[in-house]
């Protein structure tokens, strides 16, 4: 009889056959679809997510424990905190601001933050859920993030911090915002799930930021299903933002560990009786907000290709650039400053308000070509149902934010592209725009 070990030495051999024997066949242009974004995965990720569920730990384990400490070690940083979505990740980071551990620098009801009007909403959400106030700034086309003076210009006596994302992967001026926001005592929070890999003067994004937040859903970089982390700049906020993801709680002791602190029984907190148990003492107005180690085990896997998928995601995104260069008096291309270097969460596209087309006109040629298009999320977040009634304040004009809203989408670059598909999403573009601009 087969001991465990070899029946599971077994199991993973098969799981990697399994896999071998997919079916592959031709790309087959306006037949097959160009996706916008996906999983992207080989054997491994099967192995590892079978391998984490003959464990059959369910909740955070050992693969959390290792995903945790190698995204640490990729970006340098010393905390690496696993959500169970990059939402999560947003809504952790700024409810570990609201604080009272902050003393004078907690960020309460009522105090302002700077971010944009055009992104993803869940950036927006969590300043609105802790009742702050969001502060809204316009965006550049063609990068899609604020210029550093439109921020600066946002800031207003009640500021306490600035929550923005370097959105479709292209990092804002970060390095020097991080400067600006040292001087004025705000706190930087880093939306940076769409740029994992991103760069800017050489430093990876996510790592100026007081805190900053990554997304692990399919579309992203890399994925674990649903998934995302929040990174700490110091231990401090690092055990805050644990506490929000784990109920609350002021005990800080890893799955299954007891008395890390060493006074489990010898504390006392508020008007509890003292000595009681510090596992079932509650600091802040926390969630449930952990992964599964069967997540966390895909992510293991994916989490040592990241610069194989930043590589692909940047040739894919160069290869479209060059075929669409000669359409740029129609359509204004994706970009980046000089100091950023972008892990491209997607290849962007505004049509020109004086195009001889619109965008609706182009996004259906794409998609009757079976090539997916995406608009830029929001576009003005303003302009949305949800958020009609919000307490906000707009700093200048959100003039760009409402061509995103009418003229901007994007198509996809993400690694399961292959030559082909490129090639038929630029014959696609030509074809189209030649038979727009034919006299």
């Amino acid at each position: 009889m087969s001991d465990r070990r070899t029946l599971r030495r077994q199991i993973l051999d098969l799981v990697r056959e399994y896999h071998a024997a997919e079916p592959r066949r031709p790309f087959r242009p306006g037949e097959d679809a160009v996706r916008y974004a996906g999983r992207y995965f080989d054997a491994s990720e099967l192995v590892s997510l079978v391998d984490s569920s003959l464990d059959f730990w369910l909740t955070a384990g050992r693969y959390a424990e290792e995903f945790e400490a190698g995204l640490a070690a990729y970006l340098g940083v010393e905390n690496a905190i696993l959500v169970n979505s990059g939402s999560s990740a947003n809504l952790v980071a700024f409810s570990t601001l609201t604080s009272p551990r902050l003393k004078e620098r907690q960020v309460k009801p009522g105090d302002e933050v700077i971010t944009v009007a055009a992104g993803f909403p869940t950036t927006v959400n969590p300043i609105i859920q802790n009742r702050a106030v969001p502060v809204f700034v316009d965006v550049e086309l063609g990068t899609y993030v604020p210029a550093l003076e439109k921020i600066e210009a946002a800031r207003g006596p009640k500021t306490k911090a600035v929550m923005i994302a370097h959105t479709m992967g292209v990092p804002y001026a970060v390095r020097e915002l991080r400067a600006w926001c040292d001087r004025h005592g705000l706190w930087l929070i880093e939306d940076n799930c769409d740029a994992l890999g991103s760069r800017y003067s050489g430093q990876l994004t996510a790592t100026f930021g007081d805190l900053a937040t990554f997304s692990f859903y399919p579309a992203h970089h890399i994925t674990m299903g649903e998934g995302g982390a929040v990174v700490a700049a110091n231990d401090d906020l690092a055990r805050i933002a644990r506490s929000f993801r784990d109920w609350g709680r002021d005990c800080y002791c890893a799955g299954g560990e007891n008395n890390t602190c060493g006074k489990r029984f010898g504390q006392q907190f508020g008007t509890l009786p003292f000595g009681y148990d510090h596992k079932y003492v509650y600091s802040h107005i926390g969630y449930n907000l952990k992964v599964t180690d069967m997540q966390a085990a895909i992510g293991v896997a994916q989490l040592a290709k990241v610069e194989e998928f930043v590589a692909a995601r940047k040739r894919n995104h160069a290869a479209l650039a060059a075929g669409l260069k000669q359409h740029e008096p129609h359509l204004i291309l994706h970009t980046a400053s000089a100091k950023a270097d972008p892990s491209w969460f997607g290849f962007v596209i505004t049509v020109r308000p004086e195009a001889p087309f619109t965008r609706a006109d182009l996004v259906n040629a794409l998609e009757t070509a079976r090539i997916e298009t995406r608009n830029l999320f929001c576009g003005n977040l303003l302009r949305h149902p949800a958020y009609a009634g919000i307490e906000h304040r707009v700093a200048g004009l959100l003039t760009n934010s409402d061509v995103i809203t009418t003229n901007t989408f994007f198509i996809g670059v993400y690694p399961g592209l292959t030559e082909e598909m490129i090639r038929h999403v630029l014959g696609t573009v030509d074809g189209f725009i030649a038979s727009k601009t034919a006299r």
